[in-house]
Formats: structure tokens, sequence, C-alpha cells
């Protein structure tokens, strides 16, 4: 198979590349970067430019992988490769949904209207960009010939967000000498992360002739302490678990999901529960394989202690920060 990857540079263009040219596909990556996968051709374009696809869209390609936010790229690309691609697969977000707070939502849920600029102004534009860039290649290509995928929380090794990364890392390293690690009390919370192996593999697998449609590429929904157990498990962690109120967390200024000091996939409003608990029935039934959150937490876990610089990163709690809050907690 002749692929080519809108990316190839960043975490989840560099994988799929990289996963795709193991299954012994020829796979050319477009991008700025230079951080292409040994083994692929690089075409280095600015997709900022009008002209940007000329080189590529004078060959034909037997199925092209975007990831791009930018309702402009998408739309340049679109309009250049239609005649030289036979199937087109768009990495969305879970975030182009209209409503983030139903439980169990499939692939019919409302979306936000999309994003009428070429550019996103700020992320708060994301989700709407996403949609934009979803319509153009619906519209150009066709149902029969365009893959959806709206990506969840991906997680697992190389993950420089922190938010698969930190839970392990922190039962392996507590910040207090007798083990303790500080968590939200938040039992009814879902969680949910799809491995950026699992996912890479799946869009090779549409990309090959799998079913076309719109899919929600998510993980397993579990219970956030389901999945803190799992981060236990994984860095065989035998201290003890301190739940805090999540007024209290606020208080003492720990922010929510990601960032600097936070608690990661922790999310207060009961507003924002279903964007971790969708349904991804149909991607399952197109051939997604999900492996056990168990393994894909120890990978992370191994990929953490090899970083250079290694401790929470993106998300989390510093040791300082932990330790504090540690001691104030009643």
């Amino acid at each position: 198979m002749k692929l080519l990857v809108l990316g190839g540079t960043a975490w989840v263009g560099h994988t799929v590349a990289a996963t795709a040219l193991a299954a012994g596909h020829h796979v050319t990556c477009l991008a700025r970067g230079v951080d292409v996968p040994d083994g692929t051709a690089l075409v280095h374009a600015d997709r900022d430019r009008d002209d940007a696809l000329a080189s590529v869209a004078a060959e034909h390609w037997d199925a092209v992988i975007d990831v791009a936010r930018q309702p402009g790229h998408v739309r340049r690309a679109v309009r250049d490769l239609e005649p030289m691609v036979e199937r087109y697969i768009f990495v969305s977000s879970g975030n182009a949904y209209a409503s983030q707070e139903e439980i169990g939502q499939n692939e019919d849920a409302l979306l936000l209207d999309p994003l009428d600029a070429d550019v996103m102004a700020s992320m708060e534009d994301y989700g709407a960009a996403k949609v934009a860039c979803e319509n153009a290649v619906l519209a150009g290509f066709g149902s029969s010939r365009t893959v959806t995928a709206r990506a969840g929380l991906i997680g697992g090794p190389g993950d420089l967000s922190g938010r698969s990364g930190y839970w392990p890392w922190r039962f392996a390293h507590p910040s207090s000498e007798d083990g303790a690690v500080l968590v939200p009390d938040a039992p009814e919370l879902p969680t949910a992360i799809i491995d950026i192996r699992d996912l890479a593999a799946w869009l090779v697998l549409l990309a090959e002739g799998g079913p076309v449609g719109t899919f929600n590429a998510m993980g397993m929904p579990v219970p956030f302490f389901e999945h803190i157990d799992a981060a236990r498990a994984a860095a065989a962690h035998h201290g003890a678990i301190v739940r805090a109120p999540a007024s209290w967390l606020a208080d003492h200024g720990v922010g929510e999901w990601s960032g600097p000091r936070s608690m990661p996939l922790w999310l207060a409003d009961r507003s924002w529960y279903g964007m971790n608990a969708r349904s991804n029935e149909r991607a399952l039934a197109a051939g997604l394989a999900l492996r056990p959150l168990a393994d894909t937490l120890a990978a992370t876990l191994h990929w953490e202690i090899a970083r250079a610089d290694a401790g929470p990163h993106g998300a989390g709690l510093t040791d300082n920060d932990e330790r504090e809050l540690l001691a104030a907690l009643p």
C-alpha cells in the first residue's frame, strides 16, 4: 500500500507512520519538521502555504491519514488530493461533540457548529475546528471514501502531556516516606484512555481497506479508582491512598485534568463526565483492538522512567506540592 501521512513528526503522526512502515507499506510523511520514522520518505512542506501539497498531489495514493486541527489545512488537502487518493482517514476528536455530559452517547450525538475560519483563534475553537475539518473531508470524498476517527484521550509511551503517565509514576515514586499518595475522591468519575499503539494499528487497518464511516476511537470507560488500582499495580505500590474531597483540592489550588499542580484525569464538574464514557461499539466492530489498561500503564511507566528528565511533567503535582498537601489535609 502507498500511504501518505499528513504529519509524521509529532507523537500521533509519527506512531502512525512507524506502524504502517512496520506493516510493510510504503509511507510518505508531509510535514514541516524532519523527525519522521526511519524508512519513511519525507516531503518537507508548510501546510500554511496554499501550494504545500503540490508535489504529493501529482501522485496516486491508496490512503491518506490526516491529524490536522486547522480547517484551512484540511480544506486545501481535500481540494488537492481528492483526484489522487482512494480513501481519506481523518483523526478528529471527541471534543467535536456539542455536549460532554451524557454517558454512553454514540457517533450520532449532536456536534458543535463548524468553525468558519481556516485558522483557530485559540484552543477554545478546537472542537469546532475539528467539526469543520470533518465536514470538509466528507464533502470532498463522500461517505464511501471517508473515515472519521473521533479520538478520545490518547495515552501510552510517549505521552508528553503527562496525563497517562503521572499516576503510575507517582505510585512508583511517592513523595512521602510512608509511601502515601494523594488522589481526588471521585469514585463515580469515568476515565478512558486509548493506547497510542492501538489507535495507530487501527488507523492503518482502516487504511488497508476496513470499514468506512465515523467512529469513536476511545478506550474502554472504567471508574477512576479502577484506573488508580491499575496504576498502583503497574508500580507495585503498597502505600496508603489518601483521598481528598473536590472542594478541598479546589480551595488549595489544585487543578483538574492536566497542567501544573493538577490531578490528572480528574474532573469535578459532572457535566464533563460523558467525555470519557462514550460508546466505542462501532469502532470495536470495525476492528479496533484495545489492550488491557494495565499493559498501557506499565509501558507508560517504563517510558517515564527512561526519560532523560524523569518525573512529573505536563500534568500532576511536584513532590513538594504533594508533601505540602498531604501535611495540610485533615
